[in-house]
């Protein structure tokens, strides 16, 4: 089958191959891909940004979202059958999606929703997966809390939004203020253009920050919060109880201590409580999604569909951080 790879970790574009069609274990599905959602993972990745937390065996194929039809299953799996339609976030250590075909572990795996396309659904796993760990399983989120989602119109954002609005909160967000009639539609109740404003002088009293962008917004955000609030970083820095719950060895544990060690000390002065989140694959949590989906409670947002020769274009353009919602690769067209 045809894939894009890494031979090693690397600034340059990725490579096209030809590889073997992977072996279907036990519990996995192997899925035809029709398409792949792009992910700024996918680049911090292919360079080696997270080769201390993920240490990668390379070569590999890059691509951490799918939405597909399964071709095959394992002896023991239960719940899906050759010709379901599905989508997925792969587990860490068995990503892969820019190819022609994936295997999966079933647990990984959901029904792709009824109402949405392939390219759609593609654009949904991961970030859906973070804003449902972040919002719903790590703060439960309820409803009169106040909770300020940064770069709304990003690919977590533009679900985040959606997610809490739909849990009752009241939701504030940043962005360019042409993006503001687009993120009041998703649900957006207060908007800040990031160009002209500074939010920390705008929100207070806020029940839960969503960080996701750099350290100094992260240390800006804490003052936004009230007694006991929590901020979700999906940005960093790891923990080490994120590094535990990985089984990192004991020097990245002690790392990860260090690298937190000033923004949780900020924190507990504030009174706020800090977490770091990097979102596990979750196939039951994805069918809640579904739910939501086929609801219309969550829209999916594709800004750009490439086709698959295109993959280092598309990589391109999300690392560019033009895109507002997903970019996502077509590697079989609907029939």
């Amino acid at each position: 089958m045809k894939a894009f790879i890494i031979n090693k970790y690397t600034k340059r574009a990725l490579e096209i191959a030809d590889v073997p069609t992977p072996v279907v274990g036990n519990n996995d599905v192997l899925i035809e891909v029709y398409s792949a959602g792009v992910n700024l993972l996918d680049s911090k990745v292919k360079k080696g940004e997270f080769k201390l937390i993920l240490p990668y065996k390379l070569p590999m194929i890059l691509g951490h979202d799918v939405a597909g039809i399964i071709t095959e299953v394992g002896k023991n799996v239960k719940k899906f059958k050759v010709g379901d339609k599905v989508y997925s976030r792969p587990a860490d250590y068995h990503v892969g999606t820019f190819a022609e075909y994936i295997a999966i572990n079933e647990k990984d795996v959901a029904f792709k929703p009824k109402n949405i396309s392939m390219n759609e659904a593609a654009s949904i796993p991961l970030v859906a997966l973070t804003a449902w760990q972040a919002l719903v399983e790590r703060v439960d989120l309820k409803k009169g809390q106040k909770v300020f989602i940064q770069a709304g119109s990003g690919g977590v954002g533009t679900v985040a939004i959606q997610l809490a609005k739909y849990l009752g909160a009241l939701v504030a967000t940043t962005a360019s203020d042409k993006s503001f009639e687009f993120l009041k539609n998703l649900g957006a109740d207060v908007l800040i253009d990031y160009k002209t404003h500074d939010f920390e002088h705008i929100l207070k009293d806020y029940d839960v920050v969503v960080n996701s962008q750099d350290q100094k917004t992260l240390e800006k955000s804490l003052n936004i919060l009230k007694p006991d609030g929590k901020i979700i970083s999906i940005s960093g820095p790891p923990t080490h109880e994120f590094a535990k719950e990985m089984g990192l060895p004991w020097y990245i544990r002690m790392i990860t201590t260090l690298l937190s060690f000033s923004t949780r000390s900020k924190a507990e002065k504030k009174q706020v409580k800090f977490s770091f989140l990097f979102m596990r694959a979750e196939g039951s949590q994805l069918q809640e999604i579904t739910n939501l989906i086929e609801a219309e409670v969550i829209k999916p947002v594709v800004d750009k569909v490439f086709v698959f020769e295109q993959t280092n274009d598309a990589l391109q353009y999300v690392e560019s951080g033009r895109a507002k919602g997903k970019v996502v690769i077509q590697i079989k067209s609907e029939k």
